[in-house]
Parts: C-alpha cells; structure tokens; sequence
C-alpha cells in the first residue's frame, strides 16, 4: 500500500518533502489538508502510533495557532479537548504527515523520512 502524504500544497516545507518523495521514486496518496482536515479519530490513531506527545502534531509556527493564541492551551488542556482542536482545522495541524503502515512522519526531516522509506 502507498504511503499517505498529508499537505498544503502552498507549504514550502510540505513541497519539499514532495520533491524529495518524487526524487526517491516513491509514489503516494496525496491529501490536502484543508480540503480533507484529520478527523479526530484519525488524529488519535495517528498520535497513539507515533509515540510522540499530542503537542508535536500541532503547527505552532501557523497564523491559526496564534491567531486563535493556543500557546498556553496547548500545554495546559487534556488530550481530548486538543484532539477537538486540532481536528477542527487542517492549518492547526504540523505538516506534511507521512502515514506509512504504522509509521507516522510529522514535519520534513529528511533524515527522518530516509530512515523510514528507504
């Protein structure tokens, strides 16, 4: 099965890691963030999966995030309200996610995804 890529495609960060998949000949599903925002479900498979904190998966550098001045939400609320949250907005979420089987990629480190998929 193909990879899920998640993304915005406007994101610079998320078009690189595109090129690096395309230079590395590694087909995916692609999905728009925003046009197809995670679920809360997905959001906590994902995160359960990952081993990371539910923190990681937020986009703390986006305008959403400040707009909305989640800073100190984001350290204080319990994982449900922060799934809540994060699923209500594809910007909320950090990007690009790579689903791969049971391996879940947030952000580009390219390191990161040669150690996975390669």
């Amino acid at each position: 099965m193909k990879p899920i890529f998640i993304q915005y495609p406007k994101c610079g960060t998320c078009r690189k890691a595109a090129q690096w998949l395309q230079k590395h000949n590694i087909e995916v599903i692609n999905r728009d963030i925003v046009s197809d925002n995670p679920t809360q479900q997905e959001l906590s498979v994902w995160i359960n999966k990952s081993g990371k904190s539910i923190q990681k998966f937020f986009n703390t550098s986006g305008l959403r995030y400040k707009e909305l001045n989640l800073k100190d939400k984001v350290k204080n609320a319990r994982q449900e309200e922060l799934l809540k949250i994060l699923a209500s907005e594809g910007m909320l979420v950090k990007r690009p996610v790579l689903i791969f089987g049971d391996t879940i990629l947030i952000g580009f480190k390219e390191d990161e995804w040669a150690k996975a998929l390669l």
